[in-house]
């Protein structure tokens, strides 16, 4: 009876979250004392930010039905023996560099497709190939250094060509280059739990499913995906912009990008538009002025949309579908693409400063 009495007086000690959670309580109390405003008003912001986004991109617009064509489209390589075929092309560079060749495949299905669908695909192959977690996070990193669709692709082609640019040139430097250079550097460097795999010891990656159910299947995956995780990945993200946006935090963020992207010589309007939107639909603007820029900008513009952003698919889509699909978790997964994504940055400063003139 004592000990219960003295456990009473004592009370059970603070954890840190329940400190944090009566913080937040105490503020809720008092905003809605003195400022209900601002709560409705930063919950009508982030609806505002994530609605069209959600229901005009994915819901009825084009963005959610190429997602499950390129799911489709993947499925249907794969069956027919293109992950195999990759395998055995990839093998003799990858051997080189001392790494599992699987670690490229997410990057070609990129180029194919789109890096949602490349996700989807290519993350079961890594762990069906033997791929370390080293390696699994080399792929991520290496797969955000490519282009997401192949409408961007074109439109690049398309703004290249109206400056007199050298295409080939800046594609080989741009696209294929880093299927080879990221994954050597980052070997040296991050991740060396890397092991090259003999192709004997590779299993088989074509499935034994009729066409059929493969293609039925795949439509059906690819509904899956966009529905159970990209669109909730993209609606956490927007969400937050729009409260930071609400608050007045999310202007200081946007300047300090467009300082950045003009310092490296990247068209602001159209980095931002790749950083924060799409890159398909900052190309497609990008070709409509590019003879009115200067051409290191376009060239530095064309290389940062030939990526994986935008930041919500850095920070939202790569970490929900990789987590699921292989042995990363979100951090690890989002912590790959965060590395990515500035990796190309720089790159595209780098090629637009120093290159141009070889480019033209």
């Amino acid at each position: 009876m004592n000990e219960a009495v003295a456990q009473a007086k004592s009370g059970k000690k603070f954890r840190k979250i329940e400190i944090v959670g009566l913080i937040l309580v105490s503020l809720s109390f008092l905003g809605l004392i003195f400022n209900p405003q601002f709560i409705s008003g930063i919950f009508d912001a982030m609806l505002n930010k994530a609605y069209p986004i959600i229901v005009k991109v994915f819901l009825t617009g084009k963005v959610g039905v190429a997602i499950i064509i390129s799911v489709l489209i993947g499925r249907i390589l794969e069956r027919f023996g293109f992950t195999d075929a990759l395998m055995r092309i990839f093998l003799p560079v990858t051997r080189i560099i001392g790494v599992n060749s699987s670690v490229i495949v997410p990057s070609i299905y990129n180029i194919l497709g789109d890096i949602n669908a490349a996700g989807r695909i290519a993350g079961p192959i890594l762990v069906k190939a033997g791929a370390t977690k080293d390696e699994q996070k080399i792929a991520v990193c290496t797969m955000v250094q490519s282009q997401q669709s192949f409408s961007t692709f074109m439109f690049c082609i398309i703004a290249l060509t109206a400056i007199q640019a050298k295409v080939f040139l800046v594609i080989a430097l741009s696209v294929f280059a880093p299927l080879f250079i990221v994954p050597a550097l980052l070997k040296l460097t991050l991740w060396r739990d890397t092991k090259a795999v003999p192709l004997e010891e590779m299993p088989s990656f074509t499935p034994d499913t009729g066409v059929l159910p493969t293609i039925f299947g795949a439509a059906r995956e690819g509904a899956e995906l966009l529905f159970l995780l990209i669109i909730p990945a993209v609606g956490v993200i927007f969400a937050l912009i729009g409260a930071l946006e609400f608050i007045g935090l999310w202007q200081p963020i946007e300047s300090g990008l467009s300082s950045l992207l003009s310092a490296l010589s990247i068209d602001p309007k159209s980095g931002i538009v790749t950083m924060l939107a799409s890159p398909t639909l900052a190309t497609a603007q990008l070709k409509e002025v590019a003879t009115t820029l200067p051409p290191n900008l376009v060239i530095g513009s064309v290389v940062l949309a030939a990526s994986g952003f935008p930041l919500s698919v850095i920070f939202g889509q790569i970490p929900a579908i990789w987590s699921e699909g292989t042995d990363l978790t979100h951090m690890e997964a989002m912590g790959a693409a965060v590395l990515g994504a500035g990796m190309r940055l720089i790159t595209a400063g780098l090629i637009a400063t120093l290159l141009t003139r070889f480019l033209l």
